[in-house]
């Protein structure tokens, strides 16, 4: 194995408070060293995911006092181990990040990470930048098909359907015989998946989505949905659903609280749920997460692979992050950390 050279200094971005892109810092810090159980990963790419978008406002699940580094996953080399069988095993390796926990976020060059779940080696076929994006959308749009599966659905709903999320999500749903009824808010997204191969795209902000909402979860039997976006759109999933039916919210891109009726809660028997991608991870056993990581990286040349649309440096980070909040679709913007 060859030798890496490692410096004494890194860069790093820092977010001063929970203020969003503007309380964000390019600074140098002493590269740490990882102690029993941890490896030192020297990061290659981060993408910057809705996630990361709502830790910078301090609307996420981790809210830890600031300063911290943000980014939520990501890929690179292991250059250096602490003491243990395991660290040693991924010494000189090529690994996905988890970007909480040990070590806090990546948008650093080097981080920290515990090899008990911090780190997951990548398959030798997956270039970096794909190895970035294997985590958070390729478990979570395999988490929603299990989720199906198992609970006996042929058919769910999606919002936030054009996201990179939502195009994994239709290429699994469409291998397994899932039929989706994909909401978007654009004409330009409704033509995109359409292209793909989905044949039930509406457009929330038509006149008459309603109406189409309701004939499509009827004609389907549509009693599961995955909502991105919370306010509005959840009622508006509910009341459309059949009797029984159930949304699971994952996200909250309206930045607003979710909104139901509660007479369909109490006399149509509906419910709202939630998804957390770490804890339901955490709630299954350590041979189904292996199983379902094998098959995600497999899957992630085709089912499961992101387009990248640009690569940003770390130094230029809020461009990045202004670059990928005025275009959330189209594919993902990564972040270089040298």
């Amino acid at each position: 194995m060859r030798k890496i050279k490692i410096p004494d200094i890194m860069t790093v971005a820092v977010l001063n408070s929970y203020s969003g892109p503007d309380a964000i810092r390019i600074e140098q810090r002493p590269i740490p060293t990882p102690g029993k159980d941890e490896v030192l990963v020297k990061v290659a790419f981060a993408p910057i995911n809705p996630s990361d978008l709502a830790t910078l406002k301090g609307t996420y699940g981790f809210k830890d006092p600031t300063p911290i580094v943000p980014g939520g996953e990501g890929s690179g080399e292991v250059v250096a181990a602490g003491r243990g069988v395991m660290a040693s095993y991924f010494l000189g390796k090529r690994v996905a990040c988890a970007g909480w926990g040990t070590g806090g976020g990546v948008w650093s060059e080097y981080v920290v990470k515990s090899v008990k779940g911090g780190v997951l080696p990548l398959h030798k076929s997956l270039s970096l930048e794909q190895g970035a994006m294997s985590l958070i959308n390729p478990l979570t749009a395999s988490a929603f098909i299990d989720i199906s599966k198992k609970g006996g659905h042929k058919a769910i709903a999606l919002t936030a359907a054009a996201s990179s999320l939502g195009q994994m999500v239709n290429r699994l749903g469409r291998k397994e015989g899932i039929q989706i009824i994909n909401v978007v808010r654009r004409d330009a997204q409704v033509d995109l998946l359409k292209a793909q191969g989905a044949d039930i795209v509406l457009n929330s902000s038509e006149t008459g989505f309603d109406q189409e909402l309701y004939n499509a979860c009827h004609h389907t039997n549509t009693l599961l949905a995955f909502d991105a976006v919370a306010g509005q759109i959840t009622g508006q999933l509910l009341k459309a659903m059949p009797p029984n039916s159930k949304v699971i919210v994952f996200s909250a891109l309206s930045r607003q609280a979710v909104q139901v009726s509660p007479s369909i809660i109490i006399f149509e028997n509906k419910m709202v749920d939630s998804f957390w991608l770490g804890p339901w991870i955490s709630k299954q056993n350590i041979l189904k997460i292996m199983l379902l990581w094998k098959r995600a990286q497999k899957q992630i040349p085709s089912y499961l692979k992101s387009e990248i649309r640009k690569i940003y440096p770390l130094q230029e980070v809020k461009e990045a992050i202004s670059d990928y909040t005025d275009q959330m679709t189209g594919g993902k913007i990564l972040l270089r950390m040298s």
